[in-house]
């Protein structure tokens, strides 16, 4: 019933190791500048310890000015994509200091591709956490949110018509959960990973089945149920069961 994850595979740097076209119709900011390299790099265009292009290529490349170049350095560099030093140059740092808890380099992560690496650990993250939260939701959680939980619900019962319109509602509830923690740093969390588990959710969500779509709904439904009940065991637990479902051949698979 659910669509692999698609492998990412690197971007092409062309055969004379040069750039690859840049699309003109995407506005050349240092926001873009810095999401094309970013990802480029992450994708192993510019391996660890390679330099980046000279600064003259770059221009020419994007067709940007030195201000613009030198804010998207700064980011990629606040970032740990790479590290820039006087008489050097600019260096590709490796992956270890890669900031995965910024929500710019999640999402240049999943825009490779969501490959099963990144859905495993996605799913240890999220099972680490969201339990968690669950259960001090059932602690904090007042009416208002507990309603807007109710209204999450209905949002994914609703959602026939495509795997993104569920994927989406399906996403609404989990940072409902995380709000309704009443913990600032998990609702912070929350919204970092907000990219990756919609593209997670995406894959995962179900077909339209509706019999397969209602069992999914009511898995998340017993989650507000035991939150309403004011029982943190049994909204924690009831998370679990909703993010790890591995059966068979499918049992490295985390679906929600």
């Amino acid at each position: 019933m659910h669509d692999r994850p698609v492998r990412g595979k690197a971007r092409s740097s062309g055969a004379d190791g040069g750039f690859s076209p840049f699309r003109r119709q995407i506005r050349s900011n240092n926001d873009q500048v810095a999401r094309t390299l970013g990802i480029e790099i992450m994708s192993g265009v510019y391996p660890p310890g390679a330099r980046l292009p000279q600064e003259s290529d770059i221009l020419l490349r994007f067709g940007i000015s030195r201000t613009v170049l030198r804010e998207a350095l700064k980011t990629l560099t606040a970032k740990g994509l790479i590290t820039a030093k006087s008489r050097v140059g600019t260096k590709v740092l490796d992956a270890a200091h890669w900031n995965l808890f910024d929500a710019d380099v999640l999402a240049w992560r999943v825009a490779q591709g969501f490959d099963e690496k990144l859905s495993t650990d996605l799913a240890e993250i999220r099972i680490a956490i969201e339990p968690r939260a669950a259960a001090l939701a059932a602690r904090h959680a007042d009416m208002a949110a507990i309603a807007h939980l109710r209204h999450c619900i209905a949002a994914m019962r609703a959602a026939t018509e495509s795997r993104r319109q569920f994927a989406e509602a399906d996403l609404e509830f989990h940072r409902a959960i995380g709000a309704a923690s009443g913990n600032m740093l998990m609702r912070a969390l929350s919204a970092v990973i907000e990219t990756a588990l919609l593209e997670s959710f995406t894959v995962s969500a179900p077909d339209r089945d509706l019999a397969e779509l209602e069992a999914v709904v009511a898995r998340h439904e017993k989650i507000v149920d035991a939150i309403e009940a004011r029982d943190p065991e049994a909204a924690s637990s009831a998370m679990s069961a909703v993010i790890v479902r591995g059966v068979g051949s499918t049992a490295d698979r985390f679906v929600t």
